[in-house]
């Protein structure tokens, strides 16, 4: 399919130029009806393979996150993972605080040691408030140290709307998540901890002879879920953080405030089967593919080719066949000289009910000036020819 249909002519003001390459079909805004008739108090759908956001409700709300913010906890241990500064085999002392926490537990005994990856799978799998607390303390002296260290990497990973104050998620004043920054998360886990993540698609783990099923009410029920995470405590209703991939693409559902477990089971699932049935991921620009020509001032070139840096892709409504402008804007001609990578302008895309998506547009080649002679002749023909 041809992407571009490049106009033979741009209206020019004050040398800034706009150029319109494109109407697309595809996307207006998802139906109204389907998206915001949630129950769920706070809700957040996004595209994680191209980053756009299908679905949200109060999403940037601050909320109880009750044990979905376990997940937090968890990135905190496969970041040692990662680096080589803990090992899956290395054990922790359970305290007496830990063995009696109250909540879902891994039911560890007081003045025992448990391994990383049992305390991992306690966590994940079984949603222990008891392999929380063992967790921080061992790695951080105490469970409220280890709170404040969560604080300050989440807000280095992005994550605007949450501030912890355990690492259990137990009802606590100031212990509040949003929607999207759950949705954030969940992504960073599975991007930058891959092998790690597969610990949230396994459906049960046994310890001590007690064998206890993952919470998580999508996994083995609806196809392609490979996590993540329950909540529920009074404060926050029912909520879940879901991830499902199909055909390359990978949708993240955040819902919480829900009534009741079969409501969090059935919103969630058709949520999800709303986002992957009624929209499609398409490419619409290649990295350094060239998007347009800018005329160029006193070059060696008459024009410079303008490209992106990274592929561009975005995630439309299949059912819709409205217009979608996509345009780039520059300050034109583009005096020379021109070094290759530089910005020279701006791509837009315009699709109805969503916001514009703009990236930069750089130079695709090096362009040098004129000599003498050549900027002598340029200026003559610009005085006399007007060109």
């Amino acid at each position: 399919m041809r992407l571009f249909d490049h106009s033979p002519s741009r209206a020019r003001q004050n040398l800034v130029a706009a150029a319109v390459i494109a109407c697309l079909f595809l996307q207006t805004a998802p139906a109204a009806s389907e998206a915001t008739d949630t129950p769920a108090t706070q809700a957040y759908l996004i595209d994680s393979t191209t980053g756009t956001v299908l679905l949200e409700k109060a999403a940037n709300e601050p909320m109880p996150p009750a044990s979905m913010s376990k997940m937090m906890t968890v990135y905190m241990v496969f970041e040692r993972l990662k680096d080589g500064s803990l090992k899956l085999d290395e054990t922790l002392p359970v305290s007496e605080k830990a063995w009696k926490k109250g909540g879902s537990k891994m039911f560890v005994e007081v003045g025992t040691r448990v391994s990383i990856e049992d305390l991992l799978r306690g966590i994940i799998v079984q949603s222990g408030n008891d392999a929380c607390i063992v967790i921080a303390e061992g790695l951080a002296g105490s469970e409220e140290a280890f709170a404040q260290r969560m604080t300050e990497r989440a807000r280095e990973i992005g994550l605007e709307n949450s501030t912890f104050v355990n690492a259990t998620g137990w009802p606590d004043t100031g212990h509040v998540m949003s929607a999207r920054d759950l949705a954030v998360l969940a992504d960073h886990l599975q991007r930058d901890f891959p092998e790690q993540y597969k610990l949230f698609s396994e459906q049960e783990f046994t310890y001590h002879d007690i064998t206890q099923r993952n919470r998580n009410p999508l996994l083995g029920r609806m196809p392609g879920v490979d996590g993540l995470k329950t909540g529920h405590t009074e404060a926050s209703g029912y909520g879940l953080t879901a991830a499902a991939e199909r055909e390359g693409r990978r949708l993240i559902l955040v819902v919480n405030g829900l009534a009741s477990e079969r409501e969090r089971a059935r919103e969630s699932e058709r949520l999800l089967e709303w986002g992957f049935r009624n929209f499609e991921a398409y490419d619409l620009i290649r990295k350094d593919e060239t998007v347009e020509h800018a005329d160029v001032w006193l070059g060696a070139a008459a024009t410079v080719p303008l490209v992106l840096k990274e592929d561009l892709a975005v995630t439309l409504d299949r059912s819709a066949r409205s217009e979608m402008k996509v345009t780039v804007s520059f300050e034109g001609p583009v005096p020379a000289p021109i070094r290759e990578g530089e910005q020279v302008g701006v791509l837009r895309v315009e699709v109805p009910g969503s916001a514009t998506i703009e990236r930069p547009l750089f130079a695709g080649a090096d362009v040098e000036r004129l000599g003498i002679v050549g900027r002598l002749g340029a200026a003559i023909g610009h005085l006399v020819l007007g060109t």
